[in-house]
């Protein structure tokens, strides 16, 4: 069968984000349901997440030709699905850390290439990204809200069989052929490619990095502890998933008006925007878990989390050439995955010691990025 490119595309985002909004809210529930303690339930969020700086690190790059992007997208898809059946087979600590790293190393690069896809046919076809995005935040609010319904009907099992289920229709979905195939460009000879150790010693873009990764990076209690928090704080597993839709409706709206809001900014300046957003926002969470308070914190997701990324995404999109790819490629390991994993670990022993405490340090750690932000002549 073959697919409209545009329609394909947004069938690969919106399968892969009703999957992401099973996993990130839920899957530290199904580990408690499964009688995992916190501290370990951190360990192993945070070795899955070390897996997902890895995978988007070193399996990402590695696809070099943009022709070659769909049958990497569903090899990643397969080994995802095969390495998420193995939580079927057992619940030691030392089978699920190897389950969770597998699981991660292969799903965390499907998000980048499946935007490096999205890159290559802008350059093809008539392609509106923003409107195709759009469908994978949509999905991880129908995800959320869904698997939580379903949750407090059939227990934890269900986070575990609508992933399986969400996992299978990406994969079917992306074995559907779309119908204008992505082209490789020629690359010239004669362009200089600066040294991994050229660029990231580069004042603007470690500044840049170490920005994302703290302000990301302060996001791992929310993600990994968050749903528990608010279950023992008395609220249903429904009212859960629908706070977590919540923070990407309000995702949803700064990303559709993005251009209209943030036209004349520079990532300097969103990044500071990012980080007074944060400090509010998990400060409140250390401070309240009255309704009201949980309302206004997720609706913060969109200056905490789409703030941040719209800032990295103007930053990257000044550089130059093969630049481009490389930042994307680390922004995505480090800021989504390797810095979030050294938080999650560092998390789990803090809440199975401070329970709320914990988003008290998220704020501090987002508090050294009003200073260290990259000078706006490198921002625009």
């Amino acid at each position: 069968m073959v697919l409209q490119s545009t329609r394909w595309l947004a069938l690969s985002y919106f399968t892969y984000f009703f999957s992401y909004g099973i996993f990130l809210p839920f899957w530290s529930v199904w580990l408690k349901g499964e009688g995992i303690p916190p501290e370990t339930i951190g360990i192993l969020l945070g070795a899955g997440l070390v897996a997902r700086f890895l995978g988007s690190l070193l399996i990402a790059p590695r696809v070099k030709d943009p022709s070659h992007l769909v049958t990497a997208l569903r090899l990643l898809a397969l080994l995802t699905l095969a390495f998420a059946m193995g939580f079927c087979f057992g619940n030691g600590w030392a089978w699920l850390m190897l389950v969770i790293a597998g699981f991660n190393l292969f799903f965390s690069p499907l998000m980048p290439l499946t935007d490096a896809l999205a890159s290559t046919w802008q350059r093809q076809v008539t392609l509106d990204y923003g409107r195709v995005r759009l469908w994978g935040s949509l999905a991880f609010v129908i995800g959320s809200a869904l698997t939580g319904k379903l949750v407090s009907v059939w227990g934890h099992d269900a986070i575990l069989y609508s992933l399986l289920f969400s996992l299978l229709a990406m994969l079917l979905g992306m074995l559907l052929k779309p119908s204008v195939m992505p082209q490789g460009e020629a690359r010239e000879q004669s362009e200089a490619v600066r040294s991994w150790r050229e660029l990231l010693s580069e004042g603007p873009v470690w500044r840049f990095l170490l920005c994302v990764t703290l302000l990301q990076g302060a996001h791992a209690g929310y993600y990994s502890f968050a749903s528990i928090y608010w279950q023992e704080a008395g609220y249903s597993t429904a009212t859960i998933g629908y706070l977590w839709s919540l923070g990407v409706v309000a995702e949803v709206i700064i990303f559709a008006s993005s251009n209209l809001l943030f036209r004349r900014w520079n990532a300097r300046n969103l990044l500071l925007l990012s980080a007074v957003c944060g400090l509010l926002r998990w400060s409140l969470m250390a401070s309240t878990t009255e309704l009201a308070g949980l309302l206004l914190m997720q609706v913060l997701h969109c200056g905490t989390f789409t703030v941040c990324h719209l800032a990295a995404m103007r930053f990257i999109a000044a550089r130059q050439g093969a630049e481009v790819i490389r930042l994307q490629a680390v922004y995505s390991g480090l800021a989504m995955g390797g810095g979030i994993a050294i938080m999650t670990v560092l998390a789990g022993f803090l809440f199975e010691h401070l329970q709320g405490g914990v988003f008290w340090v998220m704020a501090v750690v987002v508090l050294p990025t009003l200073f260290i932000r990259p000078p706006a002549a490198s921002s625009r």
